[in-house]
């Protein structure tokens, strides 16, 4: 039980990585062209003196975590200031135990008091949760991976009842209407065997062009695909994701038909139908459900799951989604910032969760074990994670026992962001059969083999 293994958080050093899009993605209202990847070594020191670093990475997805009113560029320069505000707050943190434990208590304990006091001495617009929840999880990530490195072993292997001080029910309180316990059970055991490689979904955003009569003439010539059967072809995709607008029937339906038409002349087997977090009622997804079924039955059956169609707010829009739940497996993403909103969620009708690592790592593993625990599908769906932040992504989705693999995008939209890591990890940032191949991720930790990549990172903004 943990105690001669636990550590605590002594230092960090925090680097922003400007990347540039290829194509432009679309984001509900908004159009991202960049992103700033935030990286952070965060130092750990165990109760023997000894000390390891560990290595987390997010982008800060401004039009995904902050759908508002404000200008980009200010709620971009917000959330790096917040992430500048955390350093000093996790380097100075006096929390200590596993991973797990830290992070939960941090994110319980001082998140909620260092976003209201951000928030109070901005003018104008509050930050969101979900916004400070990405800020955070970079550090939070790199906690887990300084663990692994600290105790030389894979991170996914210190997550049993060996290194951890609490149990489950120190964290999760199941639903009322079934007989689940988390007493004496630990994260392991709701865990699965890692693969070794994963189907791969490819995202056809909103301004992707499916077919040659979609071309602008203003598509980049760089040598990557650009039209989406050019995608199929060269990487032998098999899930296709379809970004839909949520307020457009119409649109949506025609936009569902066409991929769908695109993906039977090419083989691709499984669809999903992203609605954009834009509906408001329910009858608006179960009627383009119920025409595909009558229209459209193959593409009907290839259609795999149906993701957050309703408002981020779960607890302020308390809709049943019974009835579309009942048509097909329908899975929290944006709402899910924790277990209580899944057990909310589940309540409503919800029947899978979409986990993330951009919300930590440490809320990721206590989602997927109340999820699990109660019955529930899981996906990992990715935000466009470049460079580092792809490796836990991906070994997140190898673990937790998917419903289909793992949305990876970062290739499509800026894929030369990578290509000092694609060196050593040749499978994470290509995929090839469909698949993307973890077998390169190895070592302790997440496995990053940072000394081998030797990327030059910008000289950091904060170091505490």
């Amino acid at each position: 039980m943990g105690q001669g293994t636990d550590i605590r958080c002594v230092g960090a050093i925090l680097h922003y990585l400007p990347v540039e899009t290829r194509m432009p993605l679309k984001f509900g209202m908004e159009t991202l062209t960049s992103v700033t990847c935030a990286r952070v070594r965060v130092t750990v020191e165990g109760r023997d003196g000894r000390t390891a670093t560990g290595w987390g990475e997010t982008p800060l997805s401004v039009t995904w975590v902050w759908p508002g009113s404000l200008a980009y560029e200010e709620r971009h320069q917000a959330m790096k200031a917040f992430c500048e505000v955390l350093a000093g707050a996790w380097s100075g943190f006096d929390g200590e135990g596993h991973p797990l434990e830290i992070g939960h208590d941090f994110v319980e304990g001082q998140l909620p008091g260092l976003l209201e006091s951000f928030n109070l001495a901005r003018a104008g617009e509050a930050m969101p949760w979900l916004a400070a929840l990405v800020c955070c999880s970079l550090f939070d990530i790199a906690v887990h991976d300084a663990y692994g490195n600290l105790h030389d072993r894979s991170i996914y292997e210190l997550y049993g009842s060996e290194y951890l001080n609490r149990d489950l029910a120190a964290y999760l309180k199941p639903a009322e209407d079934v007989p689940v316990s988390f007493r004496g059970r630990y994260p392991d055991e709701f865990l699965s065997p890692p693969s070794a490689t994963l189907p791969a979904w490819h995202l056809v955003g909103g301004l992707d062009p499916v077919g040659s009569d979609e071309l602008t003439g203003e598509e980049p010539e760089d040598g990557y695909p650009v039209e989406l059967s050019e995608w199929i072809a060269r990487d032998g995709l098999n899930c296709l994701k379809i970004k839909l607008r949520g307020n457009e029937a119409e649109w949506d339906y025609a936009r569902t038909v066409k991929v769908g038409g695109l993906a039977l002349e090419t083989g691709v087997r499984c669809l999903s139908a992203d609605f954009n977090c834009t509906v408001t009622d329910p009858a608006y997804v179960n009627d383009i459900l119920d025409r595909l079924a009558v229209d459209h039955p193959s593409l009907h059956e290839m259609l795999l799951y149906v993701e957050q169609p309703f408002p981020y707010e779960l607890e302020e829009n308390r809709i049943d989604v019974h009835s579309v739940s009942s048509r097909k497996p329908l899975f929290l993403d944006e709402s899910a910032h924790d277990w209580r909103l899944v057990r909310l969620g589940r309540e409503l009708g919800w029947n899978g969760v979409a986990l993330k690592t951009c919300k930590t790592q440490t809320g990721a593993l206590l989602s997927c074990c109340w999820a699990r625990a109660h019955g529930m599908s899981l996906m990992v769906q990715d935000l466009t994670n470049p460079m580092l932040a792809q490796i836990p992504h991906v070994l997140l989705a190898a673990h937790v026992g998917t419903i289909m693999g793992v949305e990876t995008n970062a290739m499509q939209f800026y894929p030369e962001a990578s290509t000092i890591e694609a060196k050593v990890h040749p499978g994470l940032y290509r995929r090839r059969n469909g698949e993307l191949d973890l077998a390169s991720i190895s070592g302790n930790g997440f496995g990053y083999r940072v000394d081998e990549i030797g990327r030059e990172l910008p000289d950091p903004v904060v170091s505490c």
